[in-house]
């Protein structure tokens, strides 16, 4: 079940960290920026649940 819930967490973040590259390329770049530390946020979050 680990494995899933890691590869759901993988795919949410690759998605996310793609629309941040289209909004950087768009010349949004704060948006960019925040969406992009969005991203790394659903990485993170997960772990603060384990501990």
């Amino acid at each position: 079940m680990m494995i899933v819930i890691a590869l759901a967490v993988f795919v949410i973040f690759i998605y996310t960290a793609g629309f941040a590259v289209k909004l950087w390329k768009e010349k949004n770049k704060p948006g960019s920026i925040a969406i992009f530390l969005l991203a790394i946020g659903i990485v993170v979050t997960p772990f603060f649940s384990v501990l």
